[in-house]
């Protein structure tokens, strides 16, 4: 067989994988993408929410101002150039817990609001669906990406421009040289893994401390038109019809558990009022790193072994930036940002080897 060159092997087509191979196709590079695509992968499994105001407090994401607009731009560029859709803006209404969190945010800045939130609801809105006795958010620049779509377009745009492998990574395989690298028939300058979990078991990465958080979804069916997704505890997203999730870091097995289905079917009953009814339920092992920011850089030791990992619970707004930030580190000699830099994790390896 004869020996294929290109500049980078990316293992691993998540959603990682995936908004790389679209930023160096891009500069016209030439790429070949291993993957095995699994149906408990995290990237297939996700609703695929993106929502700039978060967690119990309602916080701005971290990086929001810098990811939310990228992020509208390169999935909308990637819609035109595969001819595919995937990406759905959507607002997201968060219900107020109590008297006091809706008193809380009547206070907030006027800029804030004004940027991420549409409107603030001191009374109960969209009562026919959601419920919501404090009233609550509608927040904006929120949507789905419907993740299975999106991934199946990159792997058609990897097949046509680049070089598709559908084959289970064998590390074993890969020999790594002072200026090259090689795996079977191909050699490349760089290899980067963008292996989610895996690298655990990676002879690269394994020092790295990317711990799995197992999360479990719903598939719903619901015939009602639903135009915003709900989320309070849990969420409900129109069009994929997923709702979840739960963050279980104790619970290594594989599989859907019972305890999950109760703590998702219960968050849905104080949460929605329109009929459905549960027709599926997910599970997979989303990649989390201690500070919560995802890893990027080149390998203590090896300059040809790039990694892009750590996505997290939001792989979706971080994904299409930092592969942005990878690709001009890699190209152009840009600086990562600090916060995501491997070299954070730089002692650890050192002691480790």
């Amino acid at each position: 067989m004869n020996t294929a060159v290109v500049d980078y092997i990316i293992v691993g087509q998540g959603l990682a994988g995936s908004c790389l191979a679209v930023e160096l196709l891009n500069r016209k590079k030439k790429i070949a993408v291993i993957d095995f695509p699994m149906a408990q992968a995290a990237s297939r499994v996700a609703a695929g929410l993106f929502n700039p105001v978060t967690g119990k407090k309602l916080s701005l994401t971290w990086l929001a101002d810098e990811l939310f607009p990228h992020l509208h731009k390169f999935y909308k560029d990637v819609e035109r150039i595969t001819d595919a859709r995937f990406y759905f803006p959507m607002p997201v209404y968060r219900p107020f817990v109590s008297a006091g969190e809706q008193n809380e945010w009547m206070g907030r800045d006027s800029d804030f609001l004004s940027q991420y939130v549409e409107k603030v609801y001191s009374t109960p809105a969209f009562e026919s669906q959601v419920i919501n006795p404090y009233g609550g958010l509608l927040v904006k620049q929120c949507g789905y990406l419907d993740t299975i779509a999106f991934l199946t377009a990159i792997r058609n745009l990897v097949a046509q421009q680049g070089i598709l492998l559908e084959e289970w990574f064998d590390e074993q395989a890969l020999t790594v040289y002072p200026e090259k690298v090689s795996y079977r028939n191909l050699n490349a300058s760089q290899v980067i893994f963008c292996t989610g979990v895996s690298a655990n078991q990676s002879r690269f990465f394994s020092w790295l401390p990317i711990k799995p958080l197992k999360g479990e979804v719903l598939q719903l069916q619901a015939d009602e038109v639903v135009p915003r997704i709900y989320n309070r505890g849990v969420y409900a997203v129109p069009g994929v019809w997923k709702a979840g999730a739960t963050y279980n870091r104790f619970d290594g097995t594989t599989g859907v558990t019972p305890d999950a289905l109760a703590e998702l079917t219960n968050g849905l009953r104080s949460l929605i009022r329109f009929p459905y009814k549960i027709t599926g339920q997910l599970w997979g092992f989303r990649p989390t790193v201690p500070d919560r920011r995802p890893i990027l850089g080149i390998h203590p030791h090896h300059k040809n072994i790039i990694i892009f990992n750590g996505l997290g619970t939001k792989g979706v707004s971080l994904a299409p930036y930092f592969a942005r930030q990878l690709v001009q580190w890699l190209e152009n000699g840009h600086g990562l940002n600090n916060a995501v830099d491997i070299q954070r994790y730089k002692s650890v390896y050192w002691k480790s080897a």
